[in-house]
C-alpha cells in the first residue's frame, strides 16, 4: 500500500457505487495506479443476490440494500477508519499526485475540518470556475462537487455532520445534498479550506448541469423553502427568471416550471411536518 498513508496520516476513499459483483471497475478510476495501493471503502447499494465481496484487507466493502446516494455517504462516514476521507463515485478518474496533495493539504492546514480541491473534465480543463478564495463561505460552497470533499474523520463524527438524506441523487429531492452538507459544517464552525489543485477527473456532463430538468427545479425549490423559509418563493421566481435568461427553459415553460416548484416545497413541507412527528 505504497500510498495508502503519508506523512503519518491514513487516506481512506469513501466509494458509492451500485449493484457491483467485482472489483474490477476500480481499475478505471486509478489509470495511473494500483487501486490496491489505497485504503477503499467501497458502499455498494444493491440486492440480496448480488454482492460484492474484496479479499483485501485494505478493500472494504459493505453491500447496503437502500438506495440513495447520500444514504450511501453517511454509512460510509459511520464505517471510515481513514485520519482523513476522500468522498468519491465511479465515474472519476485520480490524477497521479491525488493521494499526496490531499495528505499535504490537511498538513499544511492541521486546523481544517473539510478541504475541497478542483476536479477537470478528460480534456484537462477546469471543471468549473473556481474562487480565489482560501477559506470556503457561503457563496463558494456552491461551486463544490462532492468527490472533491475531504474530511477529517473525527472532526466530522464529533460533530456528528451527515448528509441530508431527503436530498441527493436517489433522494426525493435529486440534487444540492454536498451544499447542505457544507452549509451545515459552516454552522456548526468547522473550517472549510479550498485547495485549488485538481485531483481527479470526471465526465463534462454532470447531473447539476441540466438546471431546466423537472426534477432539478423540484428540489431545488425545496432548497430554497428549506432555508429561506416564505422567501423560497420568492427566490424560485427569481432561479426560474434566470433559467429563462441563460435559456435552459422558454418563456412558455415558465408557469408550468413554477408549478413544478411549488410541488417541491408542498413536497417538503409535508416531509419535514412528517420527521418532526416522529
Amino acid at each position: 500500500m505504497r500510498n495508502a498513508s503519508n506523512n503519518g496520516l491514513k487516506l481512506e476513499i469513501l466509494l458509492s457505487t451500485m449493484n457491483r459483483t467485482s472489483l474490477d471497475f476500480l481499475t478505471h478510476l486509478f489509470p495511473e495506479h494500483n487501486y490496491l495501493d489505497f485504503n477503499i471503502l467501497i458502499i455498494n447499494q444493491t440486492e440480496e443476490h448480488n454482492l460484492l465481496r474484496s479479499n483485501y484487507e485494505n478493500i472494504r466493502v459493505i453491500n447496503a440494500f437502500e438506495k440513495g446516494l447520500a444514504k450511501s455517504r453517511n454509512l460510509a462516514i459511520k464505517n471510515a477508519t481513514g485520519d482523513i476521507c476522500l468522498l468519491a463515485d465511479d465515474d472519476v478518474k485520480y490524477k497521479k499526485q491525488f493521494s499526496d496533495c490531499i495528505i499535504k493539504s490537511f498538513t499544511t492546514y492541521p486546523e481544517a475540518d473539510i478541504i475541497t480541491f478542483k476536479m477537470q473534465d478528460f480534456d484537462g480543463n477546469d471543471f468549473k470556475i473556481y474562487s480565489d478564495k482560501k477559506q470556503h463561505d457561503l457563496e463558494t460552497i456552491k461551486n463544490v462537487n462532492s468527490v472533491v470533499i475531504g474530511f477529517n474523520r473525527k472532526q466530522i463524527i464529533n460533530s456528528n455532520l451527515y448528509f441530508d438524506e431527503a436530498f441527493g441523487l436517489g433522494s426525493d429531492f435529486q440534487t444540492a445534498d454536498e451544499y447542505i452538507f457544507l452549509r451545515e459544517a459552516l454552522q456548526k464552525n468547522l473550517t472549510l479550506i479550498f485547495e485549488p489543485q485538481p485531483i481527479l477527473s470526471h465526465p463534462k456532463f454532470s447531473s447539476g448541469q441540466d438546471n431546466g430538468n423537472d426534477k432539478l427545479i423540484f428540489a431545488r425549490a425545496a432548497l430554497y423553502y428549506k432555508y429561506s423559509g416564505i422567501l423560497g418563493y420568492l427566490k424560485l421566481i427569481k432561479h426560474l427568471y434566470l433559467l429563462n435568461k441563460q435559456g435552459y427553459i422558454k418563456s412558455s415553460q415558465l408557469l408550468s416550471k413554477f408549478k413544478i416548484g411549488l410541488k417541491g416545497i408542498s413536497h417538503y413541507k409535508r416531509l419535514n411536518k412528517q420527521n418532526t412527528h416522529d
